[in-house]
């Protein structure tokens, strides 16, 4: 038992995900609407998207490095949908956690600390943590679908989170809304990156929708 899970981002037509070049495009205000369409209560980010976009400045300063070593959980929380951030040694940091419409949930692997657990604890933030070394995704995805209920799950963060969660096999949707602009600099971040694979993965398109403005939403299954 897992979610439905769908990666769902913005790029250029070059394929760049930069977010300061995709929010001066067209479709950025159709993006936002074919996400409260594809109605995913709960969203995934990687450690660096939400370093850069959600948590305070700094780093979790570990005085004793005692690991949890072992599976567990903290639900401190009944929502209807959560704020996921993939920290594998857990190293983010937090406000105290007030929301009860989307909070947030740490997923760590057995290396994370007790002390930056016992740290979340205290913040009033959900954690999940699975897998030795690093962290077991399926075993993650299965744990929010039992214990947090979570039935549809979006994938919205960078190229590194996208695609750990391919190779996984565990997105049954991918959703590209292109915004008619071109980005063209060298090494910026693109859909996915990283794949080990070396021949492509083939998906199969469901649907294709165009925008006045220029934009295009392109639906696949894989």
């Amino acid at each position: 038992m897992k979610p439905y899970i769908i990666c769902y981002m913005m790029t250029s037509i070059d394929g760049r995900i930069d977010c300061g070049m995709t929010a001066q495009l067209k479709g950025v205000d159709e993006y936002y609407q074919v996400l409260e369409e594809l109605n995913m209560p709960t969203t995934v980010s990687g450690r660096t998207t939400a370093e850069l976009e959600m948590a305070l400045p700094g780093r979790f300063e570990v005085k004793n490095t005692v690991p949890y070593g072992k599976e567990g959980f903290s639900k401190k929380a009944d929502a209807p949908g959560y704020e996921v951030i993939v920290d594998t040694k857990g190293t983010l940091l937090w406000e105290r956690e007030t929301s009860t419409e989307k909070p947030h949930l740490i997923v760590t692997s057995t290396q994370v600390s007790k002390e930056y657990l016992e740290y979340l604890n205290q913040q009033n933030i959900s954690w999940i943590v699975c897998g030795n070394g690093h962290i077991d995704l399926k075993r993650a995805s299965e744990i929010l679908a039992e214990k947090f209920g979570v039935k549809r799950m979006g994938i919205v963060g960078g190229p590194t989170i996208n695609t750990v969660f391919l190779e996984a096999e565990l997105l049954d949707e991918v959703d590209i809304l292109i915004g008619p602009g071109i980005d063209g600099r060298a090494e910026m971040p693109s859909v996915f990156e990283g794949r080990k694979e070396t021949e492509p993965l083939p998906l199969k398109l469901t649907e294709i929708k165009s925008y006045d403005d220029g934009a295009v939403l392109l639906r696949y299954r894989v």
